[in-house]
């Protein structure tokens, strides 16, 4: 395929649960030709949901890192991060702070998002899993 995609936590979580819907997600991660990049606030958020499903956090930090280019985040992501986020919530009142992050991170690197969050619904350059 030789596609570029930034994955967001909801797409992270049914791979890790090995779900119906973390099937797109493993063929993907499955090419080898395909780029996947992590914003690294949704590295946070897999973390945290991981735990307090009672599993094991270090696994899953493991498999993120390892099977993508972990974004860091800085002032410059931030702001752009804030402006989209105020931008979205004009129409999506629940848009969160970090889908922003990955939306932000997502027009650096110039990746598709793979998802299945709602609040993705009618943004440009985003691949549900659903």
């Amino acid at each position: 395929m030789n596609e570029r995609y930034i994955m967001d936590a909801y797409a992270w979580i049914e791979y890790l649960a090995g779900s119906e819907l973390g099937t797109k997600v493993k063929t993907i991660l499955d090419d080898e030709s395909n780029e996947v990049f992590t914003c690294a606030v949704t590295v946070a958020e897999v973390v945290s949901k991981t735990i307090r499903e009672g599993r094991n956090a270090e696994t899953a930090y493991d498999i993120l890192t390892g099977n993508s280019v972990v974004v860091d985040v800085d002032s410059e992501i931030s702001r752009d991060a804030g402006t989209l986020h105020a931008d979205v919530r004009k129409t999506k009142k629940d848009f969160g702070l970090s889908d922003a992050y990955v939306l932000a991170v997502s027009k650096i690197t110039e990746t598709k998002i793979l998802t299945g969050d709602p609040h993705f619904e009618g943004i440009k350059n985003v691949i549900p899993i659903k």
